[in-house]
């Protein structure tokens, strides 16, 4: 059956989701000025949700109570693998920008599409190059409009949840803006970083409750930052 498994994946499954990737990069470019339509958010979060369908791998959320319609967040999460990214596209109910590694610009067809609907691509490099790409970020954060952001910058090579970056809790800090953690589980297993294909496991995202800015240790953001990623760790499932 793994065989089988395997053989599907990439004589169908693969070749398939890549075409329905550029349908979806095309249409978002041709309507992107329409980009706050519900439509376009809701075509776009059944796109992310067809790459797990496809592989069979059963999704289950919990915590989606901790969020409050028509609030900003900045959601912070653990970044286990590529499949992190289509499960939050496709069952977090919020609209938002991803603050995003520069490198995906150069996709075709999905990077023009990403940076039409307002994603943000991180400039790495110098500090003053980083602060430009939080700034613009910060310009979106209003009206019920999130962001998410992966901290740690890459993605685990051991499944285990690395240190966290500043980025996050500055755009909260400039913004008075609440973060909520947010934990994945399984996606390590269902496609690791050095993994060719998909091997079936459960995936499960949970919605963490939010941690208000008066509560943040401004005198030592580190502290602030490592709560965070403690309540990130506490509900990732073993």
């Amino acid at each position: 059956m793994k065989v089988i498994y395997i053989l599907y994946q990439y004589l169908i499954a693969f070749p398939l989701l890549w075409i329905w990737t550029m349908i979806v990069a095309t249409t978002t470019i041709l309507f992107s000025h329409w980009n706050k339509a519900l439509w376009l958010n809701r075509f776009i979060s059944f796109w992310a949700r067809t790459f797990l369908w496809a592989f069979f791998l059963p999704v289950s959320v919990s915590g989606l109570e901790n969020i409050k319609k028509g609030q900003s967040y900045i959601f912070i999460a653990n970044h286990q693998s590529m499949f992190d990214i289509w499960t939050i596209y496709g069952w977090l109910p919020v609209t938002f920008r991803w603050l995003m590694k520069q490198e995906l610009r150069k996709i075709p067809f999905v990077g023009t599409a990403c940076k039409m609907l307002g994603h943000v691509y991180i400039k790495r490099g110098s500090g003053a190059a980083a602060r430009e790409s939080l700034l613009e970020v910060e310009q979106t954060l209003q009206d019920g409009i999130c962001t998410v952001i992966f901290p740690e910058g890459t993605r685990s090579l051991d499944g285990e949840v690395g240190p966290f970056k500043k980025g996050a809790f500055r755009i909260a800090l400039d913004l008075n803006l609440p973060i909520i953690p947010i934990s994945l589980s399984g996606c390590y297993e269902v496609m690791s970083r050095k993994a060719h294909y998909v091997t079936r496991h459960p995936v499960h995202m949970h919605v963490g409750k939010p941690i208000m800015p008066d509560t943040f240790d401004k005198e030592n953001p580190q502290n602030t930052i490592d709560l965070i990623r403690e309540e990130v760790i506490k509900n990732v499932r073993k």
